[in-house]
């Protein structure tokens, strides 16, 4: 059977980065997202988790301690970038690309959280 089977471990557990007040902004961005998209976005998330590490085309370093998720959805394309903290893939930011490079405020958020983070 080549499926995952159900009782396999991730290899890295999921978490959203917290702010001092306790908000979530990725999972807030998730959440005003169509479900599909939501679902879309999850379960390329999903994949990232079970089979870390992964490259291109799902997955893309963009600096060192910065990955990003990047999904089809159907405002285009999304992403999620994200750390990794010992065994867990931290959720930092998402946002819809709308230009053919990651904007530098989209990164610099993920870096700010990150540094927070950290």
């Amino acid at each position: 059977m080549g499926d995952v089977e159900d009782n396999d471990e991730p290899i890295l557990r999921v978490a959203f980065y917290r702010t001092a007040v306790g908000n979530e902004p990725a999972r807030e961005w998730l959440r005003n997202l169509k479900r599909e998209d939501r679902k879309r976005i999850g379960e390329d998330i999903k994949t990232a988790q079970f089979g870390w590490p992964l490259g291109m085309p799902l997955i893309r370093k963009l600096e060192p301690g910065l990955w990003e998720v990047r999904s089809r959805v159907s405002q285009g394309i999304s992403r999620v970038i994200f750390s990794i903290e010992g065994n867990t893939m931290v959720l930092l930011h998402g946002f819809i690309k709308k230009s053919q490079r990651t904007p530098p405020i989209e990164l610099n958020t993920a870096r700010k959280r990150l540094a927070d983070l950290r």
